[in-house]
């Protein structure tokens, strides 16, 4: 069983900072990506950032700039830090991972996700 864990959501007015955090434990035979993703109401799922094991990163074109991922391998934790917040990034947050391949958009492993919403 793998249990993903995020924290860090909020309330925060527009312009202003969040860092998301995602823990994972059970049993992972490894972690190869792992991802934030989004949901707006109304919204398809979307992919915000994502990282490799190797650190290699990709990033939304709508976030570029002002979010950044990045990882701690030895605590199977990513985290998410999110400046510049718009009211248009009012979504709930969902980490993921891929523990099977390299792909970008495939992702086994699912948290429950977190609330960020930004006031204007």
């Amino acid at each position: 069983q793998v249990q993903l864990v995020e924290s860090g959501g909020g309330l925060v007015q527009a312009g202003g900072s969040l860092r998301l955090s995602c823990a994972a434990s059970g049993s992972i035979s490894s972690i190869n990506v792992m991802a934030w993703h989004r949901q707006a109401p109304g919204k398809q799922r979307e992919l915000v950032a994502a990282i490799t094991i190797g650190d290699s990163t990709k990033y939304a074109e709508n976030v570029k700039g002002r979010f950044t991922i990045s990882r701690d391998n030895a605590k199977n934790t990513m985290y998410l830090q999110m400046n510049s917040l718009k009211p248009e990034d009012t979504a709930v947050y969902f980490c993921a991972i891929n523990s099977w391949s390299s792909n970008w958009y495939a992702y086994d492993y699912w948290g429950q996700g977190t609330q960020v919403t930004v006031s204007s």
